[in-house]
């Protein structure tokens, strides 16, 4: 029996699906959603002191500039930064600051935050409205919060009530059906030295297909193959990653295939705080800000507050620009990133009694109207920050989702950091490749590595 049914008639059948299972959220408070609420669970209405608008269905539709295949114009370019954070005037904006915020801008005066006026542009298409009220009232968190069922598409808790909740509607937003992006990272040294690598890299969202069902998708949320381009000693590497929506029922199953030793080999050990090989400078479980099992953590609900974060980043995101014009010595180049004050939801996770990881505290920040984490810190056994990390997102309207155009990692500790997605030298991600399941198999990935 297919428990995925219209969610008018699913609360009558918990039941049959589940056992005993009881839905998180009735049906009457789903209601909401699309009402007072946004169809993705946050405040539709503005904020009272007017610097957060309203709601209004964000960008649907790409704006009358674009063109398909080149990078996405500014809707927003005629604005004017209202305002600009430095080491000289943080204290001014302190409750609108994180704590990472705040140490990086005291620990490098070159940096700077400029605010521009607030948009919220996030939109989504129907198919995925639909499917987050129904995951509203039939999505259940499993023992410990390894996993989730019967939810599908997109985020499973749009109305979540504790920190766990949060964290599992930020690994399962909608992310769009599947993408190919060919991009650099840039690791940059504590004395400014860069070294740039370039990956070919294929996502097939298989939980987020618009008439999957429960089965289709046999615990899996995407697959992922990666193909390293550049520099010369790392070319013609492959990854590919089943990434599993029950990793601790059934890990993440991963692949390597490596020039020098000409076979396809699994990697068991693709998880947690195992050193991220792709940069040397943070763990395997950050990259897209936090990934993987939650069961090392637990995980405490601080609430929603308002903060200066990434938003909008369409002028990073620009194909005039060069690497180079974005890659500084210590960081980014502050003058093309773009924040706005937004509402997020705070999430702390501390390190489980019994448990091993690099970090023991980590305190992360959701995107009200996404659930993208966009601003993320680590803390060591000493309670030190250590991490700082950044997403940078735009509406890609052609879809419509909003995703990360770049992405930083910066370890305090050794004044060191990498930027992921420097793609303005190449092409926008494409997210109309054709792609099929077939071709994320460990058989197809050995093919196609010889």
């Amino acid at each position: 029996m297919n428990c995925r049914i219209p969610y008018i008639l699913t609360a009558l059948l918990l039941v049959v699906c589940h056992g005993q299972a009881i839905a998180k959220v009735s049906v009457t408070e789903a209601q909401r959603l699309g009402q007072d609420l946004t169809p993705t669970g946050a405040i539709r209405a503005g904020n009272k002191a007017g610097t957060i608008p309203r709601w209004n269905g964000g960008i649907t539709q790409p704006i009358s500039e674009y063109e398909t295949g080149l990078f996405h114009p500014d809707p927003y370019k005629k604005d004017k930064i209202l305002f600009t954070i430095d080491s000289t005037n943080w204290q001014v904006h302190e409750d609108h600051l994180t704590i990472g915020q705040i140490s990086f801008l005291k620990k490098y005066p070159t940096f700077k935050i400029n605010v521009y006026p607030s948009h919220r542009s996030a939109a989504y298409p129907q198919f995925v409205y639909d499917a987050l009220k129904e995951n509203a009232i039939t999505a259940e968190l499993q023992e410990y919060g390894t996993g989730v069922r019967n939810t599908l598409i997109s985020s499973p808790f749009p109305i979540p009530k504790n920190g766990l909740e949060v964290l599992w509607n930020h690994s399962l937003r909608f992310r769009g059906l599947q993408y190919q992006s060919v991009s650099s990272n840039a690791i940059n040294s504590s004395g400014g030295d860069m070294l740039l690598v370039t990956r070919d890299s294929k996502y097939f969202m298989a939980y987020s297909q618009p008439d999957v069902t429960l089965e289709d998708i046999d615990n899996k949320i995407f697959y992922v193959k990666r193909k390293t381009l550049s520099p010369a000693k790392l070319a013609g590497k492959f990854t590919l990653v089943h990434e599993t929506l029950d990793q601790v029922l059934s890990p993440r199953k991963a692949w390597q295939y490596q020039p020098g030793e000409r076979r396809v080999r699994r990697t068991p050990n693709l998880s947690y705080d195992t050193s991220d090989d792709n940069n040397g400078i943070g763990t395997i479980d950050q990259f897209d800000m936090f990934n993987g099992a939650p069961d090392f953590y637990t995980w405490k609900l601080i609430g929603t507050q308002e903060k200066y974060v990434p938003y909008n980043s369409y002028k990073v995101h620009s194909g005039d620009l060069k690497v180079t014009d974005i890659v500084g010595k210590h960081h980014v180049n502050p003058d093309l990133l773009r924040y706005e004050a937004h509402r997020v939801w705070v999430v702390e996770a501390t390190l489980r009694v019994g448990m091993s990881h690099v970090y023991a505290k980590r305190r992360f920040y959701f995107d009200e109207d996404t659930w993208q984490i966009v601003l993320a810190e680590e803390f060591n056994k000493k309670d030190e920050l250590v991490h700082v990390s950044e997403a940078h997102t735009i509406n890609y309207y052609e879809v419509p989702t909003v995703a990360t155009t770049l992405k930083m990692n910066y370890n305090l500790e050794e004044n060191r950091y990498y930027v992921e997605g420097l793609d303005n030298e190449r092409k926008p991600v494409d997210f109309n490749p054709d792609f099929t399941a077939r071709q994320f198999t460990s058989s197809a990935l050995r093919r196609e590595a010889r």
